[in-house]
């Protein structure tokens, strides 16, 4: 009678542990809904999916080991199939979500995006076979799981996109041309051991209910920096805003080696305060926007990289890499008449433009004054317009 009140104690508890993790972790699909877009983030979606798959499958197993849910050996080896298949799935969309985090070269093929999604069809693969082999798993005649001659298997295959991760991330933490991304880089290197060692423990002890409250936790915190990511737009241009802008000068001013120059332009519209109060705040927000498409334009027919950000108000930041100044001067002047052209095109009542002033950046200079000096030149060019 103890045995039965203390199985069906440890059912409950473990039943409750799995609820709370199944429902945190709908909470953060149903967040996501609708900010999937991105290729990088279906893949994290696509992870949360399997994800779920392995919780309810983990909970019903557990439900049917303490008798509180009917079974026979046909339910106990789907829901095992399922566990693991979902395990190898749930590694492989964490390990193409990071490589996009992490902008390798890697993901930018669909061909080495198949050939890395090998193992998830060997383990699919084994999985079928082991349901007339056993050789991983199997349910004896009393529908008792029982793990088979080559059951560690099961996590080699599925721990090796992990380790692969864990491994390219703490390379990087390391590169001096990713030190902007450093905090990103620790996340993403330390994200897999909690999961991996609480797979390792309840390996050893099956009875300890560790895996799915371990994801759940370890998704959340990549779910709160992925939104940490999303705000990273302003959301009336578009454009970039003040800490991606920043992000990207500090990853420039830590490389050793540049290539290339790197120049700053500051644009401020001129006289905007005079649109606001004579046209309205929406006529002004849609004068933001012209100069915002303006800057996109620009920067579209650019031959070297650009960072176009809307640094606050009506100030707009463009950082962008030239051999020669020539070219940023250039940049400056189809940005201006890019700008002419909207206004005429969209009839606007008011007259629109910017000013624009140009700074080199310096690696000994901070971001701060950098801004300072292109704002020298831009007031400059305000003072010879009046």
């Amino acid at each position: 009678m103890n045995m039965i009140s203390s199985q069906m104690a440890y059912a409950i508890s473990y039943l409750e542990i799995n609820i709370i993790s199944v429902v945190l972790i709908a909470i953060v699909k149903y967040k996501t809904k609708g900010l999937s877009k991105m290729v990088a983030q279906r893949n994290f979606a696509m992870s949360i999916h399997a994800l779920m798959w392995f919780f309810l499958s983990d909970t019903f197993y557990v439900m049917m080991k303490c008798g509180i849910l009917p079974y026979n050996r046909i339910a106990v080896m789907v829901t095992k199939e399922i566990y693991f298949f979902s395990t190898t799935l749930m590694c492989f969309f964490w390990f193409v979500y990071f490589e996009y985090i992490q902008d390798f070269p890697f993901v930018k093929s669909i061909r080495r995006i198949r050939i890395a999604s090998v193992l998830v069809w060997i383990m699919g693969l084994l999985l079928i076979v082991n349901c007339f082999t056993g050789i991983l798993f199997y349910v004896d005649s009393n529908n008792v799981y029982c793990r088979g001659p080559l059951f560690a298997l099961q996590y080699v295959l599925s721990y090796i996109y992990v380790v692969i991760t864990c491994m390219r991330a703490l390379f990087g933490i390391f590169q001096k041309e990713k030190y902007a991304m450093r905090g990103t880089l620790i996340l993403l290197a330390i994200f897999p051991v909690a999961p991996a060692l609480a797979g390792v423990i309840q390996f050893i002890y099956p009875q300890l209910p560790l895996a799915c409250a371990t994801l759940s936790l370890a998704t959340l915190v990549l779910y709160l920096n992925w939104t940490d990511q999303i705000i990273s737009i302003d959301p009336l241009t578009k454009l970039s805003n003040r800490k991606h802008l920043l992000y990207n000068y500090e990853q420039w001013s830590h490389l050793t080696n540049q290539k290339t120059n790197l120049y700053l332009l500051m644009i401020d519209a001129d006289k905007f305060k005079s649109i606001n109060d004579t046209y309205g705040h929406i006529q002004g927000d849609m004068a933001l926007i012209r100069i915002a498409d303006a800057m996109r334009e620009g920067c579209k027919n650019y031959d070297k990289k650009t960072t176009a950000a809307r640094y606050g108000g009506d100030e707009f930041v463009i950082l962008a890499w030239a051999d020669e100044y020539d070219r940023v001067v250039e940049l400056k002047d189809k940005i201006k008449q890019t700008l002419y052209e909207l206004n005429i095109k969209e009839k606007a009542p008011y007259p629109l433009s910017v000013s624009i002033g140009i700074a080199k950046c310096e690696q000994d200079l901070t971001f701060l004054r950098l801004i300072e000096r292109a704002d020298e030149e831009l007031y400059r060019e305000k003072e010879m317009k009046k």
